[in-house]
This record gives structure tokens, sequence and C-alpha cells, in this order.
């Protein structure tokens, strides 16, 4: 079994002030406030070193938290459509916009199966972060062909690592790889992954099985979720952790809902 790498946590990738303290969370009072009332988008940090384009906002952040656009046809024809997500800070700011690449054909004949192709756009339609999820059957099984999977890119062509679900009857589980195939970081799910009236947490562990953050799935009300499958996500993780370690969390995300919220 390959062995867990340590995860790398690169002070330089966190924001610092002129006496070299790191910056946390944005702070209201820097919030970017329309005067018209228009959603505001995060402004992006600069002079982040080592660093892909457009993923310079997780720099700055420790959390992010993921709304899944409720779709007025499916949810009249239940005709299933190509999911969408918004991405806000802690204060509600904009950070990304994430939409899925699909085809209807296979979208409505596989469901929670299909292949499919996310893109995560920044606040000038760049795409910043791209992610890409094989066809796997749908069975309860290890199977190589049934164990899902998604590679993640960013930019979008150069591979940073990879989310896989682990071979396991219990509690599920997904392995965070780096570029080079090593296991750096683990998720861990409850024994029960549908939860009603309650938010379901899926553990990130350390490479020491030390949690150092968690991605949540919300409770979003009973109407909600009983005639949609739109979900409310927040993902936590430490915030000097290295920016491609962020974007893997992030992705993880995308895969635990497909897997298991996706009707």
């Amino acid at each position: 079994m390959m062995q867990m790498s340590e995860y790398k946590v690169l002070s330089q990738n966190a924001p610092q002030d002129e006496n070299g303290a790191v910056v946390l969370q944005p702070q209201a009072a820097n919030a970017r406030i329309n005067a018209n009332g228009a959603e505001n988008w995060m402004s992006i940090p600069v002079g982040m070193p080592n660093c892909p384009q457009g993923l310079e906002y997780l720099t700055a952040l420790d959390q992010l938290l993921v709304s899944q656009k409720i779709e007025n046809l499916e949810l009249i024809t239940g005709f299933e459509t190509e999911n969408r997500f918004k991405v806000k800070n802690s204060l509600g700011q904009n950070v990304y916009f994430a939409y899925e690449e699909s085809d209807c054909c296979t979208r409505n004949m596989l469901g929670r199966s299909r292949p499919f192709e996310m893109k995560i756009l920044d606040n000038f339609q760049n795409e910043v972060l791209h992610l890409y999820r094989p066809f796997k059957c749908d069975l309860l099984c290890c199977f190589p062909s049934c164990m899902n999977a998604v590679e993640v890119s960013a930019p979008p062509g150069q591979v940073i690592g990879s989310v896989e679900q682990v071979c396991t009857f219990m509690r599920p589980k997904f392995n965070i790889k780096n570029t080079f195939g090593d296991t750096v970081l683990q998720i861990e799910g409850p024994l029960c992954p549908f939860k009603c009236f309650s938010d379901t947490n899926f553990k990130v562990l350390s490479a020491n099985n030390e949690e150092i953050g968690k991605i949540t799935k919300q409770w979003s009300g009973l109407g909600r979720e009983l005639f949609t499958d739109a979900d409310y996500f927040s993902v936590t993780f430490p915030l000097n952790l290295d920016v491609r370690m962020k974007a893997l969390i992030f992705a993880a995300l995308f895969l635990i809902d497909a897997v298991y919220y996706e009707e």
C-alpha cells in the first residue's frame, strides 16, 4: 500500500502584512460594496509567489461556502440539467463560479455515474481550476471501474493532483494525491453520509491522521432536500496550507456531491 506523504504547509503562500504577520480572512471593512446592491466579488490578493494564476484567492482563505443553484427546469420536469455552483468566502463575497459540462444523454441516463468536467471561473471569467470525472459504474463494489475519482488541473491542462475513492464497506474514504501520485491527505466520512435535519461532516486528515479541515454537507431544509438535489456545502482548511492542497480539498467537494448527493 502506498504510504501517505506529509502535506506541505507553506507560510510564504499566505498573505502577510509589512511586519511579516499572516493576514487572516478579509475583514468586513475591506469588502467591496456595490451601491446598486449587486453581488460583491472578493478582491484578488497580489504578490503570491509559486501560486497558479487564479488560485491567489485561496491563499487568503480558510473557508469556502458553496451553494448549488436550483434549476427551474429540473425542479418542474425532473430533467437533469448541468450543475452550477456559487463559491463565496465567509463574508458572503463571491470567490468563484463553477459549472458542469456534460452530455445531455449521459446526464439523464447514467445519473450520478456520468462522466463530467467541472470548470471553476474567477471574477474575470477566467477558468482557474478544471476537474475531470470519468464514467464509473454505480455499484457498491471494489472493482477499479467502480472507484470514483476526479483529476484536478490548475491552470487547465496542468495536473496538480487527484481525488480518488478508497474501497471500503464502512466509512466513505478518499485519498488526495499530488501530481506524483503520492497520497498526501485523506478524507473520511461518517458511517452514514445521509442525515436528516443535521449537517454531514467529512473529515480531512493529514498523514499523521490529524484532522486539519472538513467538508460539510449542510442541511438545507426539508423542502429543498426532498424536491431538489441542489445542496449547500462548506469546506475548511488551514490558512497556511499549500494552495494546491486547498484546491484539491475544494475539488473533493464536487466528487463527494456527485457520489452521494446527486439523484
